[in-house]
């Protein structure tokens, strides 16, 4: 699991609009994609756990505009 939240701090470092050290935001849909993706690939974490961490997220990302944050997770 640490080397998927790893992963996904990477893509939002990647993926964001935010200038250089900024907070990375995403969005929830490009994040719950990726993170979906990524721990069907690695196949070690059950559905009920990706869904939960996932509404989760989604939770706090309502809040943030629909941003998820590095912070988030």
């Amino acid at each position: 699991l640490q080397s998927l939240l790893s992963s996904m701090k990477h893509a939002c470092e990647i993926l964001t609009r935010d200038p250089e050290g900024g907070a990375a935001r995403i969005p929830f849909g490009t994040f719950a994609f990726l993170y979906s993706y990524l721990a069907s690939i690695d196949g070690e974490i059950p559905e009920e756990k990706t869904e939960a961490f996932l509404h989760k997220i989604k939770e706090a990302a309502d809040q943030q505009s629909g941003m998820v944050l590095l912070r988030n997770f």
